[in-house]
């Protein structure tokens, strides 16, 4: 991987994706200074600091849209929750892509592609990780957030800490780009945080309240409501 820093950018998904053609696959922009990222369905996103990681990774695949390239958030949210393990903490997922510990949330996913003439110029897969954040930034925010400092009673090594998660992201993405979410599905599942349990999913502006029954083999969400129809989700958020 070719590795760009930028001292300081207004969004690395949004500079990425403005430079797409300048830079080859597999690139990663990061920065120390991120001063207007947002989140997934355009949440606010909330600057924890220098200390913690802001980086987008460049991703040139093919020159057309395939199904299981929405998948890829899924595949580094996976790949996040390996490196959390290592320093000794029980990460969760929240479907699709959060990652939370002991409840709260640690990391975000967005990804973004980039289409031109209707040709595909590439992806870009954003990921902001809260690794050494104060309890008094965190309380501020509008949902319960934590930090891997906190989590562990150490100061992290943030360059540390994103090789580890490019060298794992690597090591697996040819196959997954030829086997989509069914590589990485046991994982998923294993880590889930909402299965079998009673769930609200926001689709834009609906709805949709159930019992979280299965992941199937495409990463999306099964529900059964209450009058015992099945929703498959393909997108959404778990509110």
């Amino acid at each position: 991987m070719n590795l760009v820093f930028l001292e300081e950018v207004e969004s690395t998904n949004k500079y990425a994706k403005e430079h797409i053609d300048e830079y080859a696959n597999m690139t990663v922009i990061y920065t120390d200074n991120q001063t207007a990222g947002r989140g997934r369905l355009n949440r606010v996103w909330n600057y924890m600091g220098k200390d913690n990681i802001y980086a987008s990774i460049i991703l040139k695949p093919s020159d057309t849209m395939k199904e299981i390239y929405s998948n890829l958030t899924q595949y580094l949210c996976v790949v996040l929750a390996q490196v959390f393990e290592e320093y000794g903490v029980i990460p969760k997922i929240k479907w699709p892509n959060d990652i939370k510990i002991n409840s709260k949330k640690i990391s975000g996913i967005l990804a973004e592609g980039v289409i031109e003439n209707g040709k595909l110029k590439g992806l870009v897969l954003g990921f902001g990780i809260n690794l050494n954040t104060k309890k008094e930034i965190l309380d501020k925010i509008n949902q319960p957030a934590t930090s891997l400092n906190i989590e562990t009673g150490m100061v992290i090594d943030k360059q540390n800490f994103l090789k580890k998660v490019l060298e794992i992201f690597c090591l697996r993405y040819d196959s997954f780009i030829e086997q989509g979410f069914i590589l990485i599905k046991d994982e998923y599942v294993r880590r889930a945080s909402f299965l079998n349990k009673e769930v609200t999913v926001k689709v834009f502006e609906n709805e949709i309240s159930g019992k979280a029954i299965e992941i199937t083999n495409n990463g999306a969400l099964k529900l059964l409501d209450k009058n015992m129809n099945e929703h498959i989700l393909l997108i959404g958020d778990i509110l």
